[in-house]
């Protein structure tokens, strides 16, 4: 394993850091970072060893990103969401699919991207209904990064048939039976699909869009997983722990650059602080009702470490292009990433007491 990080430290150091000011001015992700980490082997991480990952563990994946992400926050964020088509591709029961696609995306010549946001809301913003041989999505995917990078979407929408079928249940019973269909499609315009590119304060070179869709016909042979929404969920607890690591990447570089500002003190003080939160988004990988008020914690101190870099670098942090305008900018970018109401709602009584 060590030879995987060490080869994403080399990336952080040599490619994505010296770069990250000028991917932010300019909003734009050069395609040499891509080939850096697939260059690195960086892509495959999420697959198992028997479908050509590297074995990297879950802790060590975790480090991984948290170093890329002190890095170049735009570059993580559209490469690390590949892993979740990744994952998606070697648990399939759809051979078809994972034997045309998933070596391609180990090997990092297949670039992926997600859509989930349009499933996970009650009420659900993305529709899929049953068609003759496939489906067909309708309303929104909020949130879609990498357009124009990626070359795969899987994207989740509630299955409206299942959600129909239980409205004589409990509520909360019947939403968490209603299936969720992934499907895995090209990331590119097609018939019933509208987009809007989005401006974005932090990372805006992810180029992260909203799909409108009206009519997006699918067929089976894209279909990925069925899972009820409640599965669907639970899947995703262990990305939530993941997306922490955005948090924790900005709040380390934020602690080394205080560093070099000639505050030592002051930035082992941040250090102690990010291995605590990060402890505490362990823990909430074994108990899901701690990740919520982790993830919360985690960005706060990114907040924290951003105004504490400002402090110790003075008017250099808002005259010219001091990475300590990029980085406030990247830790505000956490407090709402990836987040869920649960996550919102610890930050609003987390922050007024900071």
């Amino acid at each position: 394993m060590g030879d995987v990080l060490d080869r994403a430290r080399d990336v952080a150091a040599d490619v994505l850091l010296p770069a990250a000011d000028e991917v932010d001015a300019t909003a734009t992700i050069p395609e040499g970072h891509f080939r850096a980490l697939a260059d690195a082997g960086l892509y495959g991480l999420a697959a198992p060893p028997e479908l050509g990952g590297p074995d990297v563990g879950f802790e060590d994946f975790l480090g991984i990103v948290e170093t890329l992400a002190g890095a170049c926050l735009a570059t993580t964020f559209t490469w690390m969401q590949h892993h979740g088509v990744v994952r998606g591709l070697a648990g399939t029961t759809n051979a078809a699919l994972r034997e045309r696609h998933l070596a391609g995306a180990v090997r990092g010549t297949t670039r992926c991207g997600v859509a989930f946001a349009g499933a996970i809301p009650q009420p659900p913003k993305l529709w899929a209904t049953r068609v003759d041989g496939g489906w067909r999505l309708d309303g929104v995917a909020p949130l879609v990064t990498g357009w124009g990078i990626v070359d795969l979407l899987l994207v989740s929408a509630r299955d409206a048939a299942t959600a129909d079928a239980h409205d004589d249940e409990a509520e909360d019973d019947a939403d968490d039976r209603a299936r969720v269909v992934s499907v895995l499609v090209p990331a590119r315009p097609a018939p019933g699909v509208t987009v809007h590119p989005l401006d974005l304060a932090a990372a805006d070179g992810s180029r992260t869009v909203r799909l409108d869709v009206d009519g997006w016909s699918v067929g089976d042979d894209a279909v990925v997983a069925t899972p009820t929404r409640a599965e669907f969920l639970a899947a995703r607890h262990a990305g939530a722990r993941v997306n922490g690591c955005l948090a924790l990447g900005v709040a380390r570089r934020c602690a080394a650059l205080v560093e070099e500002a000639g505050e030592p003190g002051v930035a082992e003080a941040l250090r102690k602080a990010l291995d605590a939160a990060r402890d505490d988004l362990d823990a909430g990988l074994a108990d899901a009702a701690r990740l919520p008020a982790a993830r919360a914690a985690a960005s706060e101190l990114a907040v924290r470490a951003a105004a504490t870099l400002t402090v110790a670098v003075g008017s250099r942090a808002i005259v010219g292009r001091h990475p300590a305008r990029r980085l406030a900018r990247e830790a505000a970018f956490t407090l709402v990433a990836a987040g869920r109401p649960e996550i919102r709602a610890e930050l609003l009584g987390a922050l007024p007491r900071t």
